[in-house]
């Protein structure tokens, strides 16, 4: 029993023990044993499970197992739970010297589960300090009510709630991607993309096959930035797991991000279609309100700076703001853009633009890319046009320009 204790102990302290920051971002305040259990509405299944770690770390075999039983019981396919729950009565009858020590388990089937179980206790460990606020996410727009955050390194995805222009982690919940990780290029390639998207679609899990669980959620790769990079694929989805099996291994997709049905029951109602913006990163940088704030008037002061060049007469100085290396989405250069959307503007008193829905991201896995997106409204007189706007801006060596524009 003491080699039982000794090997699990030292086997589930390990990543409590690990000393790798947060990606590219501070370690939160408070990291260690506690910090597992104090999550932010946590799904379920999730939190009993690491509940049963703590109990084997402890020494608290009696109550692991008691735990592990109802856990099964509530959850007869997390095949997690059966692990730990198989590995804690084994323990009874004989040494146990490896994580999911039944005998003849498929080795492949027992290295995803320890892999699941790894990054479930990690990424719970190493929880997002509350007072810090993704770096990406520069401005949600006041239309939006969340704003997803995947974390792929993590294995996580973080729901942060728009309250009035303030961002507050609402939940989290365990996510697998794409077999072959992230950087999708193109179609097949089993990996999950990198970047800014929207949910663009609600699938119901009645017009689905069972694979997909309960439902989807679409998302539109490949967006402008994707196209224009030349990334192909299609049908990157949330979506969730087949009726008998609860989750899936970390690595196991074939690019979409994958919950479990709970879990995606959960994320319906606080997701909007149309509305809702998903950052897949391989890795989120965290920093403080004081620095979002600094970077969140910079990049607002460009968006204020165009919206006053479109109000001028002089269109050149609305053209000053646009790259060179400019292309719309049907290919045009700058110029044949420019002089077409400007056609009847040249010289037009009185013209005035107002922006309103406002959202600004930092493009993951790009050095000095942001995407903008707005409803603009323009007025000459008594004519009125509306449009929902998408910009990508880069920082260029004359400062940051458009390199592309179109309809959100």
């Amino acid at each position: 029993m003491t080699q039982n204790r000794i090997f699990l102990t030292l086997l589930l302290c390990l990543p409590f023990g690990a000393s790798n920051s947060f990606a590219a971002g501070p370690m939160p305040p408070g990291s260690g044993r506690a910090a597992v259990i104090a999550t932010v509405g946590a799904n379920d299944a999730e939190t009993r499970l690491i509940e049963i770690y703590k109990d084997i770390g402890a020494f608290r075999i009696a109550e692991a197992r008691e735990k592990a039983d109802a856990l099964v019981a509530s959850y007869p396919h997390f095949r997690l739970g059966q692990l730990v729950r198989g590995d804690l009565l084994m323990m009874a009858a004989r040494p146990v010297n490896t994580f999911g020590a039944a005998p003849g388990a498929p080795a492949d089937k027992m290295r995803d589960l320890r892999a699941e179980a790894m990054v479930r206790i990690q990424s719970l460990q190493r929880r997002p300090d509350p007072e810090l606020i993704p770096k990406a996410v520069l401005q949600v727009g006041s239309d939006q009510k969340t704003v997803l955050v995947v974390d792929a390194k993590r294995s996580r995805l973080y729901v942060y709630g728009n309250e009035d222009g303030t961002l507050k982690l609402q939940t989290d919940y365990y996510i697998s991607q794409g077999k072959l990780g992230v950087n999708k290029l193109k179609e097949g390639d089993q990996k999950t993309p990198i970047g800014v998207y929207a949910i663009n679609g609600r699938i119901p899990g009645q017009k689905l096959p069972d694979f997909y669980g309960i439902g989807a959620l679409p998302l539109n790769y490949p967006n402008e930035w994707d196209r224009r990079n030349g990334r192909g694929g299609s049908g990157i989805w949330l979506h969730g797991t087949p009726s008998d099996n609860f989750s899936r291994p970390p690595l196991s997709s074939d690019g979409c991000v994958v919950l479990t049905n709970p879990d995606l029951q959960a994320l319906y109602g606080s997701t909007e279609v149309g509305k809702t913006t998903v950052l897949i990163s391989d890795g989120v940088e965290f920093i403080t309100k004081a620095a979002w704030n600094k970077e969140h008037k910079a990049f607002s002061q460009l968006i204020e700076e165009w919206t006053r060049d479109a109000e001028s007469e002089d269109r050149s100085k609305l053209l000053a703001n646009y790259s060179p290396r400019f292309r719309s989405g049907q290919g045009e250069n700058l110029n044949t853009w420019f002089n077409r959307q400007q056609k009847g503007l040249n010289g037009a008193h009185g013209l005035t633009v107002k922006l309103s829905d406002v959202s600004m991201f930092l493009y993951p896995g790009e050095n000095d890319v942001m995407v903008g997106t707005f409803t603009q409204e323009t007025s000459i007189g008594k004519s009125r046009n509306v449009i929902r706007k998408r910009q990508y801006w880069v920082k260029e060596d004359s400062g940051w320009k458009i390199i592309y524009e179109g309809t959100a």
